[in-house]
C-alpha cells in the first residue's frame, strides 16, 4: 500500500512538473517573441542578457519560433570573435489577425499581419450602428479579407478584435436615434455571435481603450512606462498606461475621461465629452448651415470653415487641460498623448493648445506632464482591435 501510494504520488508530481514545464515553455516564448516585438532584430546572445535564460534554452525556444514560422533568421553579423551573430526577426506572416471597429458613424474591419501592418481593409458609412447590419458587415467583411491569403496562411489567422464603445445603447439619444432602434446592442451579445459564425477566439474592448493599446503596441515613439492617451473622436475618451502596461481596471472602463466633469467656458461644470468630442463640432458646423459630413468622410484633411474649427479648439483644449488637470491628482503620468479621427495639423495644434492650457493651471503638488502627440491616428481603433487577439495569443507584459 505504501509503495502504490508513492507511485501515484509521484506520478502526480511529475504530471504537474510537465504541466508546469509546458506552461513556463509558453510563457518563455511569448517573453521572446514580445522582446523582439519591442527591439526588433536581435540574436540569442542578447535575448538571454535581457531575458536571464541560458543560451542553451534560448536557441531551443528560438528553434521552436523558428519552427511555427513566427521568427525569421536576419543576416549573420561578423565583426567579432568566434561564430558570427545571427538575429532573429519577426515574420511578419507569421499570424494575421483582423480588428473591427465599430463606430457611431462607421463600421469598418482591417486584417493586420504579425507587425501590426494593415494589409486590407472595409468601411461602411452609416446614420447609427444597426446591429444585424453590423454583425452581417463583420461575418462577410472577415471572410473575404481571410481570402486574400493563401489556404495555410488562413489557417494563421489567430481571432478577431472588436472596439466598441461599452453600452453603446445609451447614446441613442446623443446621436440622433430611437433609444429602441439600439435595443438589440443591450439584449445580444455580439461577442459570442460573430466566435460562432467565424469559428476564432473573439476579443472585445472599449474603443477608447483600444486606441491606446494601438499607441502602445504599434506606437512610433519611444514609449514612457506610464501615460494617459486621450482619442478624440465622435465622442472623446482615454485610455491609462502604468509601467508599461495597458491598465483597463475591473470593467475595462479605466481612462473613461469623457465622463470627468469640467468647466465650460461659462465656469457651468459639464462632462467633457459635452466640450471636446466632434459630435460637438459637428453641431456647431449644422447650426451654421455648414455641410459636416466632410467631418467623417476623411480623417487627413478636413475643408471646413477655419473659424468654427478654432473655436472648437479653444474649448475642446481647455477642457482637456482640466481632465488632465483632475486625472494628475490620481495618475502620476509622465506623459500624456492626444490622438484622434483629426487631420494632422488639427491634432498638432489641440495638442500644442492643451499644453499652453496647463502652464496656466495652479499645478501646486503635481509634475507637469509632456504633452505630445500621439502616433497612430485614424487607425488606432481599429489597430487596437486587431492588437487583441496578438496579446492574447503572442506578447506578454502589455496587459494587466
Amino acid at each position: 500500500m505504501k509503495d502504490g501510494s508513492d507511485s501515484l504520488r509521484t506520478g502526480g508530481q511529475s504530471d504537474a512538473l510537465g504541466t508546469n514545464q509546458s506552461g513556463m515553455r509558453a510563457q518563455n516564448e511569448r517573453l521572446v517573441l514580445t522582446l523582439i516585438r519591442r527591439h526588433g532584430a536581435l540574436s540569442k546572445s542578447e535575448i538571454a542578457r535581457l531575458t536571464g535564460l541560458s543560451v542553451q534554452t534560448v536557441s531551443v525556444i528560438m528553434r521552436a519560433l523558428e519552427d511555427e514560422r513566427l521568427i525569421l533568421r536576419g543576416e549573420p553579423q561578423r565583426g567579432r570573435v568566434g561564430q558570427p551573430s545571427v538575429p532573429m526577426q519577426l515574420n511578419p506572416r507569421g499570424a494575421f489577425f483582423h480588428g473591427l471597429k465599430i463606430g457611431r458613424r462607421s463600421v469598418e474591419m482591417v486584417l493586420t499581419d504579425f507587425l501590426g501592418k494593415i494589409l486590407a481593409r472595409r468601411v461602411r458609412q452609416h446614420d447609427y450602428p444597426d446591429y444585424d447590419a453590423v454583425l452581417a458587415f463583420a461575418l462577410d467583411t472577415a471572410e473575404a479579407l481571410a481570402a486574400s491569403l493563401s489556404a495555410e496562411e488562413r489557417g494563421r489567422v489567430a481571432g478577431l478584435g472588436i472596439a466598441m464603445p461599452f453600452e453603446i445603447w445609451g447614446w441613442a439619444t446623443m446621436i440622433g436615434v430611437d433609444p429602441e432602434a439600439m435595443t438589440p446592442w443591450r439584449q445580444r451579445d455580439i461577442q459570442a455571435e460573430l466566435s460562432q459564425g467565424l469559428h476564432l477566439p473573439v476579443f472585445l474592448q472599449n474603443d477608447a481603450t483600444a486606441a491606446c493599446s494601438a499607441e502602445l503596441v504599434f506606437g512610433t515613439q519611444e514609449q514612457p512606462s506610464d501615460f494617459l492617451h486621450v482619442y478624440v473622436a465622435f465622442f472623446i475618451g482615454g485610455g491609462v498606461v502604468l509601467d508599461g502596461r495597458l491598465f483597463q481596471g475591473p470593467t475595462g472602463n479605466a481612462g473613461a475621461i469623457g465622463s470627468m466633469p469640467v468647466p465650460d467656458r461659462s465656469g457651468r461644470m459639464r462632462q467633457l465629452i459635452d466640450l471636446a468630442s466632434l459630435v460637438t463640432l459637428e453641431r456647431r458646423l449644422k447650426a451654421a448651415g455648414v455641410d459636416a459630413s466632410d467631418l467623417w468622410a476623411s480623417s487627413e484633411r478636413w475643408e471646413l470653415p477655419g473659424e468654427i474649427v478654432a473655436d472648437w479648439l479653444d474649448e475642446a483644449a481647455e477642457a482637456i487641460a482640466h481632465a488632465v488637470h483632475g486625472a494628475l491628482a490620481v495618475l502620476d503620468v509622465s506623459a500624456v498623448r492626444i490622438d484622434g479621427w483629426i487631420p494632422p495639423e488639427v491634432r498638432r495644434e489641440l495638442t500644442d493648445r492643451v499644453a499652453a492650457c496647463l502652464q496656466r493651471h495652479d499645478l501646486t503638488g503635481l509634475t507637469l506632464p509632456e504633452i505630445q502627440q500621439g502616433s497612430i491616428g485614424a487607425d488606432a481603433r481599429a489597430l487596437g482591435a486587431a492588437s487583441q487577439p496578438l496579446l492574447a495569443r503572442f506578447l506578454v507584459a502589455y496587459l494587466r
